[in-house]
């Protein structure tokens, strides 16, 4: 039966089967460098100027070229997707026991969100499962081997902390250019070193400054107390602290699974 819907044709791209019409020969081009083009252009120009048309520029070939590989955007932006779902390291071989791992695996992800969140903004086929998707769920959850947890709870776990990072990555947005921590608005070393780190925006020093000329925070008496007190709220600052709550929770979890 021929795929028939954008998600029946973006599940055969990514599993292999064959979904090209038959407008002739695509002079040269593979899947693979159309896919890594249109990366290239969401990195660049990002999510919103993506299109077969502006990748087909990047290739410098007529977008019918496109047509004879790719039926359309959303098939396209499932796999990208997949393109990008595994890091350099499967997540049951990191270090550590699950913890390390988890901790390790929520990490790598914030870094990859933060620098790509193109990932986030792409209305893409609702996550469409590809090779490379599954292949990183089936590692992630292997991370529990031996802890007692149940497989719906191993599941559960994993997703609960992708939620966690990407929610947070929302909130945040993309992390400084070079070019803004050249100019001192971002700190190279906060992004390699601490994820939660605060970049201290000089939008956000604006904002807090005005804040303090007009509002009277006498009235918000708790909030008043958690400003003096060093916090900044809407920051996307607690990563650190958000986590490791989160995987408190898990390993309690854990200890009443052991045996």
């Amino acid at each position: 039966m021929t795929a028939s819907t954008p998600l029946e044709r973006a599940l055969a791209l990514l599993w292999g089967r064959d979904t090209r019409g038959s407008r002739g020969p695509a002079r040269g081009l593979t899947l693979d460098r159309i896919v890594e083009a249109a990366i290239e252009v969401a990195e660049r120009e990002g999510p919103a100027a993506m299109s077969l048309r502006r990748v087909a520029a990047r290739l410098d070939v007529g977008v019918a070229s496109l047509y004879t590989y790719v039926p359309g955007r959303a098939e396209l932006e499932a796999l990208m997707l997949d393109a990008v779902a595994i890091g350099r390291t499967l997540p049951h071989e990191l270090p550590g026991d699950w913890r390390a791992k988890l901790t390790a695996l929520a990490h790598d992800d914030w870094r990859e969100i933060r620098r790509h969140p193109w990932v986030l903004e792409l209305g893409a086929a609702e996550q469409v499962p590809g090779p490379n998707m599954l292949r990183w769920l089936d590692s992630a959850l292997r991370i529990f081997d031996g802890t007692g947890l149940s497989e719906t709870e191993k599941l559960s776990a994993i997703e609960t902390v992708d939620a966690y990072v990407r929610g947070l990555g929302r909130l945040r947005g993309p992390e400084p250019r070079r070019a803004d921590i050249a100019s001192g608005t971002g700190s190279e070393a906060d992004h390699d070193h601490d994820p939660g780190a605060e970049a201290g925006s000089e939008d956000t020093r604006e904002r807090d400054q005005a804040l303090g000329r007009l509002v009277d925070f006498d009235r918000y008496p708790a909030l008043r107390r958690a400003l003096a007190a060093g916090g900044t709220p809407y920051s996307g600052t607690p990563f650190e602290f958000g986590l490791e709550r989160l995987l408190d929770g898990i390993e309690q979890l854990v200890l009443r699974r052991s045996p």
